[in-house]
């Protein structure tokens, strides 16, 4: 079964008489264990994809099965506690506190699951150090680079071991070389962990290192390509 099925999704919004259609009847299916990637020019409503697929946008119609449960079937109540339970988030901007040290970014999450605090900091830790960023961690935001922010970013995602993962433009603001270091995290913890990983970008860079890249344009999903060491083996037109 895959992690995460979205059936016949539409979303648009109405300014006075004009209706704009952002997503047009939009179906997809993502696994576990790999990292995939939605990529398309800014405008045609990735990020409002991903909003509705992680739980934090309700579409005007549609359905989404995340780990066999439909989001939008019960109360706010329950989809709030299957987020804080199952997924995480990595934001373009970092959302780090300018006074917690990247061990208290990294915990901060863990406070809302009732784990005693010894529990909470030995996850902390040991999510740091996947990301690289062992010797770092007492440091403050401003003593850290726009890459090490990110992956602080990723590592607060990861403590809480999510089984989903949603990433939206995690590399745009990073130059090359730290843009290189998060896409092979992300990449590593899909297949390390059996996360699903979602990754909605513009940024060419991450095509190579993905496992399957969905292009997308004008609220649709034009083609499906499964990568192998960065070249497309099958590719599925799904719309003209």
């Amino acid at each position: 079964m895959p992690a995460l099925v979205a059936t016949d999704l539409h979303m648009g919004f109405t300014s006075g008489k004009v209706r704009t259609e952002i997503l047009r009847g939009l179906s997809l299916s993502v696994d576990a264990g790999q990292l995939t990637l939605i990529s398309g020019p800014s405008g045609c409503g990735k990020s409002t994809l991903l909003s509705i697929l992680s739980g934090l946008q309700r579409p005007d119609s549609g359905s989404v099965v995340a780990l066999g449960e439909d989001l939008w079937r019960g109360d706010r109540k329950a989809l709030d506690n299957f987020r804080l339970q199952h997924t995480g988030f990595v934001f373009q901007g970092f959302n780090l506190f300018p006074a917690l040290t990247a061990l208290e970014q990294v915990m901060l999450p863990m406070g809302y699951m009732g784990l005693d605090r010894g529990s909470v900091e030995a996850r902390g830790r040991a999510a740091l150090e996947e990301v690289g960023l062992g010797d770092r961690m007492h440091l403050l935001p401003a003593e850290l680079s726009g890459g090490e922010k990110q992956r602080v970013a990723i590592a607060r995602a990861l403590v809480k071991q999510p089984q989903l993962l949603f990433a939206d433009e995690p590399t745009s603001s990073l130059d090359a070389a730290n843009g290189q270091i998060v896409i092979d995290t992300l990449r590593n913890i899909a297949r390390e962990h059996g996360t699903m990983v979602l990754c909605v970008s513009h940024d060419p860079r991450l095509v190579s290192h993905a496992d399957r890249v969905l292009e997308m344009e004008d609220g649709a999903i034009l083609s499906d390509r499964r990568m192998v060491n960065g070249t497309a083996q099958t590719e599925k037109e799904t719309a003209t």
